[in-house]
């Protein structure tokens, strides 16, 4: 009984110890397991860090698929419901209008006109408004085209280069009234060749007009330059100076001068077709009407009556403009 006894009291001290050295000898295994080798300073070197690899993938783009919403193209309204006609110049010839009228314009017309409105012809009326302040009846002319019912916009044929246009949108009643509907901008057309416009800015004294044309031209009577002013120019130049004598001449250089002049432009513009007279003298219009003179102004009053006449005759128009020229 005591061995028995003795036994089991030596029992815990066994199993203890042997777990202690089943342990022991686990990790005395773990440690005869070859150690690990640490790497060399030169291989820690070739393994790149963490800021070099973000500073490498910075170098290459790598394309990312994106996809895109697909944008129905969406149309223009073909109204804005607003009254409005607009001009605009295609070239030298030709123009182009568009327009909208609300309902409502519609209605009122159709109100206002009673029965006349649906006898009534839809017309484009064209003024030709060069050279004025258009108030609705002082056009130089103007001329109408029929158009449908239906139409939106239209091309006009002007047969003017360099005129200024304003367009009507109306009705042309049964009795010949017109009733406007619409007014449009002013345009103007530019030219179709060169201007023959002086502008002051660009007016040069005598004697770089006589080397630009008269020397050009010689200072003969059949110079394009003309006689009269050859004289005046031939005068000029010798007065300074200037000889055709082989003697060379010492001319005491002036440090001041001053020299004025004036020239007296006169333009206007009539049917191409009129006969136009200038001082009692015929001119010669240019294809679409319009003509220029130029004159030399000497003091006094000058007063150039310029007359026009119809083709048939019939009609006639005087305008007399009075200029005066006093020198001090």
């Amino acid at each position: 009984m005591r061995k028995i006894l003795k036994k089991l009291k030596d029992m815990p001290l066994r199993i203890i110890s042997k777990v202690a050295f089943k342990t022991d000898s686990k990790n005395r295994v773990k440690n005869k397991q070859p150690s690990v080798r640490k790497a060399s300073r030169q291989e820690q070197k070739e393994i790149p860090s963490l800021q070099e690899t973000v500073i490498a993938n910075t170098k290459f783009s790598h394309s990312e698929n994106i996809s895109f919403v697909r944008a129905m193209p969406e149309e223009l309204p073909s109204f804005y419901d607003q009254d409005r006609i607009v001009l605009q110049v295609r070239d030298p010839h030709w123009l182009h209008s568009y327009w909208e009228i609300k309902a409502q314009t519609f209605e009122a017309v159709k109100n206002k006109l009673g029965d006349d409105f649906y006898r009534a012809k839809r017309v484009l009326r064209v003024y030709d408004v060069s050279n004025i302040m258009f108030n609705g009846s002082n056009a130089n002319r103007f001329f109408d085209i029929i158009i449908n019912d239906f139409a939106n916009s239209w091309y006009i044929d002007t047969a003017g280069p360099g005129r200024s246009w304003c367009v009507d949108l109306g009705l042309m009643l049964p009795d010949g009234r017109f009733v406007t509907i619409l007014r449009s901008n002013v345009v103007t057309t530019p030219l179709d060749g060169p201007s023959w416009i002086t502008d002051e800015e660009w007016m040069i004294p005598d004697d770089m007009f006589a080397r630009l044309y008269g020397m050009g031209f010689g200072l003969g009577r059949s110079s394009p330059v003309g006689g009269a002013w050859q004289e005046r120019l031939k005068q000029g130049l010798f007065s300074s100076g200037l000889s055709s004598s082989p003697v060379k001449k010492i001319v005491k250089e002036r440090n001041f001068w001053l020299k004025v002049d004036c020239e007296l432009i006169v333009y206007g513009a009539t049917e191409p077709d009129a006969k136009v007279t200038v001082q009692g003298a015929p001119i010669k219009l240019r294809p679409d009407g319009t003509f220029t003179l130029r004159y030399y102004l000497p003091d006094g009053k000058q007063v150039i009556s310029v007359k026009a006449a119809s083709a048939d005759n019939l009609e006639e128009r005087v305008i007399t403009p009075i200029v005066t020229r006093e020198t001090r």
